[in-house]
């Protein structure tokens, strides 16, 4: 039995696969709509999330299973005082795998070791978000037609971005990969993930004016900052409109630069940017069903 706590978790040859798999279903979906009939995917999330979980409840529903769970920790047990590692028990005698999300860092490491089914990271705090991750991969193949070789510009709040910290690690095993770390300083990568980089010998830069780079970019993955990660207003405040890509901003760029965003947005891109196809972060948001769809597949050894 697997569970998925980070991407890495997986080998580049595995996500290769699942990949691949997401994208046949994405070409063939009536051939996969009854994999999963008879089977359970319990959604417990602790923390509020409008894509996530509806993506991995459509992907399971997609697959002809079912969906249980919650969508607040106050409409759980959690609310009286039961831990994660009695939840996770509880959940495994009712459903077959389960997709968790939680605000503590490390949570769903400590339900899978209790679980006696399959256990995915919805997201875990300001830690690790692998689905985000292996939607954001899945897009750049699908829409680049490859994971290596370019510049990639990361945007906004780098220091809390789970989504940032996820596709770092990620992308840092694949070829000829340069990153632009975009942000002011307080918002700046965590020092373990700079370090990482430079022992590895991985090409990355930090900027603070995102104009300055935007000429360079291949890819650019601009995030919010995060008002529920931040211990004061004053500083959300001051900081929550700091990069705003606008249509001014976008001609500044490579005429097939691709901008993607985990979503939600506040006001970090304008509305005006939607039209512009280079604007692709709509399109992640699907490809997210695609691969919850593999990975519940594989996860579940029904691939």
């Amino acid at each position: 039995m697997r569970h998925l706590m980070n991407p890495m978790d997986f080998s580049v040859e595995e996500l290769n696969r699942l990949f691949d798999l997401a994208q046949d279903i994405e070409q063939h979906p009536d051939v996969y709509a009854h994999k999963c009939e008879g089977k359970k995917l319990a959604t417990c999330f602790y923390e509020p999330s409008t894509r996530t979980r509806l993506s991995f409840e459509t992907a399971m529903l997609n697959l002809g299973g079912s969906v249980i769970g919650f969508s607040d920790a106050a409409s759980s047990s959690a609310s009286k005082g039961e831990s994660v590692s009695d939840t996770i028990r509880v959940i495994s005698c009712f459903a077959d795998i389960c997709a968790m999300r939680h605000p503590k860092e490390g949570a769903p490491m400590v339900a899978a070791s209790r679980s006696s089914i399959p256990v995915i990271n919805a997201g875990d705090g300001g830690h690790q978000h692998p689905t985000q991750t292996l939607t954001d991969l899945l897009t750049i193949r699908a829409l680049k037609g490859r994971l290596d070789h370019f510049t990639i510009g990361l945007c906004g709040d780098l220091k809390f971005g789970r989504t940032v910290h996820s596709l770092v690690n990620a992308l840092a095993r694949y070829a000829d990969i340069h990153f632009i770390f975009i942000s002011p300083e307080e918002l700046r990568i965590p020092s373990y993930l700079r370090e990482k980089l430079q022992e590895n010998n991985l090409s990355f830069e930090e900027e603070i004016r995102l104009e300055d780079v935007l000429p360079k970019l291949d890819l650019l993955y601009m995030t919010r900052v995060q008002r529920e990660r931040f211990f004061n207003e004053e500083d959300y405040v001051r900081l929550k409109d700091f990069y705003i890509l606008n249509k001014e901003k976008m001609e500044l760029a490579k005429d097939d630069m691709l901008v993607l965003h985990p979503l939600p947005r506040v006001n970090e891109i304008s509305v005006e940017v939607d039209d512009d196809p280079r604007a692709v972060y709509f399109k992640q948001v699907q490809y997210g069903v695609y691969v919850r769809m593999a990975l519940i597949l594989t996860l579940l050894g029904l691939a």
